[in-house]
């Protein structure tokens, strides 16, 4: 039969007893039990250790002493002699909280001597009883455990860091402490002294999560001195204990969850710049901070000193579009100061983050050809006119941007500042029908700002096709040589050599230099715009007609102005 169903039947039988004769005799003690607490886990018995409350009266109702007024509990140990027989043999079989009034005759209290002056001889004695504590010297710290968690990959051992809520009450329910009270949980080093023996074995074995009743016996607890005024010398101490958190000094940060995508050509280094989301939580699952509710990734420098040590640890080596999940310990997070309100200090701190692009401050264009034209007779270059379609999407996919919406053909010139550099970079030295993907970094792109529709540092990838192109003329040039310029070309243009050129001779000549493939016009001008805006350029002091004087080459002019800028 085991000792729970034992005391079970005693307490039954106990209390039958109780209500059959309400004055039992305890070997010439009368009893009256005024209350017996429902629950009784244990009764005292020779050998135990009892702390109890007392009045004590003669049969007329005088008193002569309490521990009330005393200011505190009497302690004592039953079955050795040391309380008068009549007390030892009333307080045995009691239980915790239970209430008793126990009359003792003379032979078993202080006899035909009496105890002074405060009791007379042959005196019956009648003592109300409280008990308010039990143990033994034998007695081990007792656990119970309330409720653990389903997924246990942890449990507390000497050494460990932990973090707890407690409610700590006396063996009679008196509650001394509480950290929900403080609203702070409890911290300390297990194994090293820093609590009570009797919580260092008790919190042993312990899960995160786990709710775990702790009994502990004064001499494991605060001993003969107690605690202050909460605790009296001599308590038993009970506490409710819900773990919040462990780690140990020793520990690195835990990667766990990981999910790697089946293509993965990159993995991060110290240095890169790195998009993320991200779910901070503790380890009780509690939800401390979150990127997706700011609906903004968190972005920062790799291994830089940018976040705290774990993450700095945590975000080296990871592919694009990789989850991972990152367990960090205090001591690589916000230490023992923690971190305003929001993380306590010496937390463990967990990270569910899912990794959307990262890139090197270093990094150029990325250019993969997936169809190039047989035949490739000439490729774009700068000051071309390209006409291209594109799909513009982020790394992960997120489609952005698309010139296939309403068959919206793009038009630029390569190397004007019209597109963001990465896209005028890998437009040049193509084919028409030629078709690409290009990844831009942002330093190449729209950069820490961004733009309408374009994340903040974020890498885009292009698919690029090239329509059609016409090559083109450098930026404020209308006309420019394929060779090299005629070497008197005012004898070249004055067709009737009448020292000066009419703007009929004038467009003749360019019309021949074009037809001849020895010069090229500005892409979208007609000839008949260019000529005229040429020949108005050099027509100086617009008389109709170019004199040798007036004639300079747009290279001279831009020569001149340079060197009046450097004036």
């Amino acid at each position: 039969m085991s000792p729970v169903f034992t005391s079970f039947c005693l307490v039954l039988a106990l209390w039958s007893s109780v209500q059959t004769n309400p004055s039992p005799v305890l070997g010439d003690v009368n009893v009256d039990r005024l209350f017996v607490p429902p629950n009784c886990e244990r009764e005292a018995t020779t050998g135990d250790n009892v702390r109890y409350h007392y009045n004590a009266t003669f049969m007329d109702g005088k008193t002569f002493d309490s521990s009330y007024q005393r200011g505190g509990a009497k302690v004592a140990l039953l079955g050795e002699g040391r309380l008068i027989a009549g007390i030892d043999k009333g307080l045995q079989g009691m239980c915790v909280n239970e209430h008793r009034r126990i009359t003792i005759p003379p032979h078993l209290a202080y006899g035909s001597t009496g105890a002074g002056d405060v009791v007379p001889p042959d005196a019956t004695l009648i003592f109300d009883l409280l008990l308010v504590d039990l143990w033994n010297n034998a007695d081990l710290v007792v656990t119970k455990t309330i409720s653990t968690p389903k997924d246990c990959k942890r449990s507390v051992m000497r050494g460990d860091f932990v973090r707890y809520h407690f409610n700590g009450t006396l063996l009679d329910g008196t509650t001394f402490d509480s950290s929900y009270t403080r609203k702070q949980t409890q911290d300390t080093l297990v194994g090293e002294g820093w609590v009570i023996r009797g919580l260092d074995e008790g919190l042993l074995g312990m899960c995160v999560g786990e709710i775990r009743n702790i009994v502990v016996p004064p001499f494991k607890g605060y001993g003969e001195k107690g605690a202050g005024s909460e605790i009296p010398p001599q308590a038993t101490l009970v506490y409710n204990i819900l773990l919040v958190d462990i780690h140990n000094p020793k520990d690195n940060i835990t990667i766990e969850d990981q999910v790697v995508p089946e293509s993965c050509q990159r993995k991060s280094v110290v240095g890169d710049y790195i998009r993320y989301h991200y779910n901070g939580t503790f380890l009780n699952g509690g939800t401390f901070d979150t990127s997706y509710q700011r609906n903004s990734t968190y972005n920062t420098y790799i291994g830089m000193g940018y976040v705290i040590l774990g993450m700095d640890q945590a975000l080296v080596g990871v592919c694009t579009g990789e989850r991972r999940r990152v367990i960090i310990p205090p001591h690589l997070a916000y230490g023992e100061h923690g971190a305003g309100n929001v993380i306590p200090p010496s937390a463990v701190i967990v990270f569910d983050i899912h990794v959307i692009d990262f890139h090197n401050p270093k990094d150029t264009v990325d250019i993969q050809v997936t169809h190039k034209p047989e035949t490739c007779n000439e490729t774009t270059e700068v000051n071309d006119v390209v006409k291209y379609h594109y799909n513009c999407s982020l790394v992960d996919g997120t489609r952005l941007f698309s010139s296939h919406n309403n068959d919206n053909m793009q038009e630029t010139t390569l190397g004007w500042d019209l597109v963001i550099d990465g896209l005028d970079q890998a437009l040049r030295n193509m084919c028409e029908g030629e078709r690409r993907i290009v990844t831009v970094p942002p330093h190449l792109g729209h950069g820490e700002r961004g733009a309408e529709g374009v994340p903040s540092s974020a890498v885009l990838v292009f698919e690029v096709e090239l329509v059609s192109f016409q090559k083109g003329v450098p930026a404020g040039y209308l006309f420019v040589w394929l060779g090299e310029a005629p070497t008197d070309l005012f004898l070249n243009l004055d067709l009737n050599k009448d020292e000066k050129v009419t703007q009929e001779e004038f467009g003749e000549f360019i019309k021949l230099q074009v037809s001849e493939g020895k010069g090229r016009i500005k892409p979208g001008m007609t000839m008949e715009q260019v000529i005229a805006d040429m020949f108005q350029n050099q027509d100086r002091n617009k008389d109709g007609a170019i004199t040798a004087d007036e004639l300079k080459l747009k290279v001279e002019e831009d020569r001149e102005k340079a060197a009046h800028d450097e004036l």
